[in-house]
């Protein structure tokens, strides 16, 4: 059976939403649980795809793992197993190569097939596999890559590439080292945050966190503990998103200021201002939405990169934001080469979009959008093609929204709250 959201564009919306738990937290924190020798209590947890997945890994290694309420999760990894994780659900998150770090150090071994995912371009796991080598681990890639190590030992690491799940790996397997780590080049996004910020509070001793610079005391296993995970910037960033192209006031209840940054900034160049009031954001409705161009009057540059810069995983949405306002824009997607790939269907729909490259496309604003038949390939460009229906006139339906639901907890329901107009199907 497929699912298929039904959507009547052209409304405005009002009224406030707030953004789930962050999906991207929630997967390693849920993979590093494995370290606890006790229960742990997670809050705020997203009902997602994706979670459900890892939970059902988890749950193939014998921990137990029960919905206490809505979003609160009860984790007990002390009667797990070293069997190895089932090669069918690790195909469908990439998320499963983090249970590299916490298996190996539990275990001493664990053998992973190749993870699953998006398909938004080539997604190199050798950052992965250098960091843990360092750490004292021997590889063995073939079919699977295959982790054994009788200890692992404290060192100093240069991560090759500031790899978000590299860093998440490397960073829990440190934790069950012996003696001092040091992680540089690492990641530092507001996910790899919050799984060490839950690190600290099962007992872990680490510094440096929110840097590019990480230090590990390793002591083996941890306490078990309790910890509420943050909310989702990558959904406040949709959010105001959506209130962009629709032309809507929104509020955004519950977000976390210091994500946000780079975010609010890249919605400014596009002529969309978001005012933080607190854990608040305000988006009016009547906005400009005219592109600023650089000095001298140069057509601007939007671009992503490494945290603290504008995130990748917005870039489908500031894609579409920009098909409703007024100017010209470059996007320069640089972490992933298929990632706009979609754009043909927003052309499809009425956008003007030259794609020079897989990785950047030219903007000519504003475009009428009309309603249309389309397929998410992805979760980002699916929540994007869904923005875009929402601004069209007439009738669209998205195929495929499995992809969407993976990240996007009850999206349709939460819409459909601040007066959109659209349906869920089962085909």
């Amino acid at each position: 059976m497929s699912s298929t959201f039904v959507v009547e564009g052209g409304h405005r919306l009002a009224g406030s939403v707030r953004p789930a738990g962050n999906k991207n937290a929630a997967l390693p924190i849920l993979a590093a649980a494995l370290l606890a020798d006790g229960p742990v209590v997670l809050h705020n947890v997203p009902r997602i795809g994706d979670v459900e997945t890892m939970l059902d890994l988890l749950r193939a290694l014998d921990v137990r793992a029960s919905w206490e309420d809505e979003h609160t999760l009860a984790v007990d990894a002390r009667g797990a197993s070293p069997a190895d994780p089932d090669p069918a659900l690790c195909g469908r998150i990439r998320a499963s190569i983090l249970l590299a770090g916490p298996m190996l150090a539990r275990f001493g071994r664990v053998r992973l097939p190749p993870p699953g995912g998006d398909v938004i371009g080539r997604r190199r796991v050798d950052t992965h596999l250098l960091a843990l080598q360092r750490l004292g681990a021997e590889v063995d890639v073939g079919a699977a890559y295959e982790f054994t190590a009788k200890r692992l030992t404290g060192c100093d690491i240069f991560l090759d590439e500031a790899s978000v799940t590299g860093t998440e790996n490397a960073l829990m397997a440190a934790v069950g080292a012996r003696g001092r780590t040091v992680l540089r080049n690492a990641a530092s996004e507001p996910h790899v945050q919050d799984l060490a910020r839950f690190l600290v509070a099962l007992g872990a001793r680490i510094e440096g966190i929110g840097t590019n610079t990480v230090a590990i005391d390793g002591q083996g296993m941890l306490a078990g503990g309790e910890f509420t995970i943050g909310p989702d910037h990558i959904e406040v960033g949709s959010f105001v998103g959506l209130a962009a192209v629709t032309d809507s006031e929104l509020a955004i209840e519950g977000v976390r200021p210091a994500d946000l940054s780079a975010t609010l900034l890249g919605f400014e160049r596009l002529g969309v201002v978001a005012r933080l009031d607190g854990d608040r954001l305000l988006v009016e409705a009547g906005q400009a939405r005219r592109i600023r161009t650089d000095l001298g009057g140069h057509v601007p540059k939007l671009e992503d990169g490494p945290w603290p810069a504008f995130p990748a995983d917005l870039m489908s949405i500031a894609l579409v934001t920009a098909t409703q306002c007024e100017g010209l824009l470059l996007l320069f997607e640089k972490m992933f080469e298929s990632r706009l790939f979609f754009v043909d269907k927003l052309i499809g729909m009425g956008a003007r979009i030259v794609l020079c490259d897989p990785h950047r496309a030219l903007v000519s604003g504003p475009s009428p959008l009309r309603g249309g038949t389309v397929e998410s390939p992805d979760i980002r460009a699916g929540m994007a093609m869904l923005l875009a229906a929402l601004a069209a006139e007439g009738r669209s339906r998205i195929h495929n929204i499995g992809q969407i639901e993976r990240g996007y907890e009850r999206i349709h329901q939460r819409l459909a709250s601040l007066g959109a107009g659209i349906e869920r199907l089962e085909e």
